[in-house]
C-alpha cells in the first residue's frame, strides 16, 4: 500500500492542511498513520465525512438568500489612487464609523520608514478603505466573482475592511514585545462582545460576526474570500504596494491592479490567472520584492524600529523601579496579550506620549534610548555583506557595560525571496490557467518566476549600535 502525506490531500481533498491533519487525529481517515509529527495516510483513501464541513453548508442555506440595507445615497471618501471609495452598504458605513476603525487614523501605516520617506504620512485607516475598495473593484472586474451571494460579497467586503483593526502602534516593533500579534487581536476585536465592531455585525446578521474572524484567521468556511484576503496574490497587497508606492515616491512599486483583475477567473472556487495575464502578476511579483527590500526592510527605518523596540524592552524590564503612570494600557497587554479594551485605547500619540515623559526619567538607559528615538539620532549600522568582522563586531560590544548591551547593540537577520513555493495548500500558491482549460502553478509556467524562487532568495545580516 502507498502513503502520501498530508500535502499530497489538500487538492485532493479540497481541505487545509490542518483540517486534514485534524480528521487524522481524531482517527476518522482509515488507515492513517502517524510517523514522528507527521501523519502518512494511504495513496487511495477516501475523503472522510467532515461534520464540521455540514454545519457550514447548513448555515451557507441559511444565510444565501439574506441581503442588507443599502444606504439612501451612496457614500464617497477621496483618494488620491482611486478617486472616489463607494460605500452603498450601511454596515461597511456604521462600521468605518467605529471606535475600533476610527482608531486606525491614529495609527501610522509605514513606522519607521516615515525615517527615510518623509511623506510617507498615511494611516491604517486609508490602507483599510484601500483594501475595501479592492474588494469592491474585484467583485466588479473578477470574472465569476460577481456570482458569489449577496452575504459573501459582504463578507468579502467586511473582511477586507476590518483586516488590519488588530494592528498596534508602530506595527512590528509592538508585536514583538506584547507577543500580541496583529491577526489575533483582530479576530479578538471582532469576537468580542464589549467592541463597537462586534455589536454593528450582530445587528446586521448571526453570523457575520463569526465569518468575518473566520475569514481573517484562516478558518476553511470561505476558502475563496480567504485567498483573496490573505495570500500571495491578495487585496491587502494591492492595496498597500500601491499605496506605500504613491506616498514614499517609490515608483518602482507600482502595480497594475486594474490587468491583475481583468486577468483572474474564479474556477470551482480558486482564483486562477490567465495564462494571457501572467506578464503583470511577473511585474507585480517583482515590484513587491524591491519595496521589501528598498523600503520596508531600509536600514534606518530599521534602525527606528529597533530603537523603539528596545524601549518598550525596557520599561518591561525596570516596571517596578519607575513612575508607570500613563502605561497603564502598554503593561496591561504585555500581562495579558488578549486583553482587548486596553488594546484599543492605545495608539501612536499614546505610545509618543510616555516616550516623551521617559525623556526625562532618572534610569540613564531608558531616558537615551527615548531621545534618541524623539530626535532621530538612531543605532549605527553596519553590512556584514560577507565575512563577519569579529574584531569590529568585539570593539563595539567592548564600549558598553553588561546592561547597555542589552539595549545599545543588537544583531538583526532579514531574509526574503521574490514568490515562495507555499506549504500552505493550494489556495495561497498562485495557479495559472491555461488555454486548453488545464492548470499549472505560477512557478512551473513562467521560467521568469521559476528562475526567482531560487535565484532572488536575498539576506541582510546587519549589526545595530549606539555610538559612545
Amino acid at each position: 500500500m502507498n502513503y502520501k502525506n498530508v500535502s499530497f490531500f489538500v487538492s485532493k481533498w479540497a481541505l487545509k492542511e490542518r483540517r486534514i491533519r485534524a480528521l487524522c487525529e481524531s482517527g476518522r481517515v482509515d488507515g492513517a498513520m502517524k510517523v514522528g509529527h507527521s501523519w502518512m495516510i494511504p495513496e487511495n483513501a477516501k475523503k472522510p465525512v467532515d461534520k464540521r464541513y455540514k454545519e457550514i453548508q447548513i448555515n451557507k442555506e441559511i444565510i444565501k438568500n439574506e441581503t442588507f440595507e443599502k444606504l439612501p445615497r451612496t457614500k464617497v471618501f477621496k483618494d488620491p489612487l482611486y478617486g472616489y471609495i463607494k460605500v452603498d452598504y450601511k454596515v461597511i458605513s456604521d462600521l468605518i464609523d467605529s471606535k475600533e476603525v476610527q482608531r486606525l487614523r491614529r495609527i501610522k501605516q509605514l513606522s519607521g520608514v516615515l525615517m527615510v520617506f518623509q511623506t510617507a504620512e498615511h494611516s491604517r485607516f486609508t490602507h483599510s478603505l484601500g483594501a475595501y475598495q479592492m474588494a469592491n473593484l474585484a467583485i466588479q472586474e473578477v470574472e465569476g466573482l460577481s456570482e458569489i451571494s449577496e452575504y459573501e460579497k459582504l463578507l468579502f467586503l467586511v473582511s477586507a475592511l476590518l483586516h488590519d483593526i488588530g494592528h498596534g502602534p508602530y506595527s512590528h516593533s509592538f508585536e514583538n514585545i506584547t507577543k500580541a500579534p496583529h491577526e489575533g487581536m483582530t479576530v479578538n476585536i471582532i469576537l468580542s462582545k464589549t467592541s463597537e465592531v462586534n455589536k454593528i455585525l450582530c445587528s446586521y446578521s448571526e453570523f457575520l460576526a463569526r465569518d468575518a474572524a473566520d475569514v481573517i484567521n484562516h478558518g476553511g468556511r470561505y476558502p475563496l474570500i480567504e485567498s483573496l484576503i490573505s495570500s500571495q496574490l491578495d487585496v491587502d497587497r494591492m492595496d498597500y504596494l500601491s499605496r506605500d508606492a504613491y506616498f514614499t515616491g517609490a515608483v518602482y512599486g507600482t502595480i497594475d491592479v486594474n490587468r491583475l483583475f481583468r486577468s483572474m477567473k474564479i474556477v470551482d472556487g480558486r482564483v486562477l490567472i490567465r495564462a494571457s495575464g501572467v506578464n503583470s502578476v511577473e511585474s507585480y511579483i517583482m515590484s513587491r520584492y524591491h519595496m521589501y527590500f528598498q523600503v520596508y526592510y531600509h536600514p534606518i527605518a530599521r534602525s527606528y524600529e529597533s530603537v523603539l523596540e528596545n524601549i518598550l524592552r525596557r520599561i518591561v524590564d525596570i516596571r517596578n523601579k519607575i513612575d508607570t503612570s500613563g502605561v497603564e494600557y502598554f503593561l496591561n497587554i504585555i500581562d495579558n496579550p488578549n486583553d482587548v479594551a486596553s488594546y484599543i485605547e492605545i495608539d501612536d500619540a499614546y505610545v509618543n506620549g510616555f516616550i516623551k515623559k521617559f525623556e526625562r526619567c532618572d534610569d540613564i538607559i531608558l531616558s537615551r534610548l527615548c531621545t534618541s528615538f524623539m530626535n532621530r539620532h538612531l543605532y549605527s549600522f553596519v553590512d556584514l555583506a560577507d565575512e563577519p568582522n569579529l574584531d569590529k563586531i568585539n570593539e563595539i560590544k567592548q564600549k558598553y557595560s553588561k546592561e547597555e548591551l542589552k539595549y545599545y547593540y543588537l544583531e538583526s537577520h532579514i531574509e526574503g525571496v521574490a514568490y515562495l513555493k507555499s506549504s500552505r495548500g493550494s489556495l495561497n500558491d498562485i495557479k495559472v490557467l491555461l488555454p486548453n482549460g488545464n492548470i499549472k502553478p505560477l512557478d512551473e509556467y513562467s521560467l521568469i518566476v521559476k528562475g526567482l524562487t531560487t535565484t532572488s532568495r536575498k539576506m541582510i545580516d546587519r549589526i545595530y549600535y549606539f555610538e559612545k
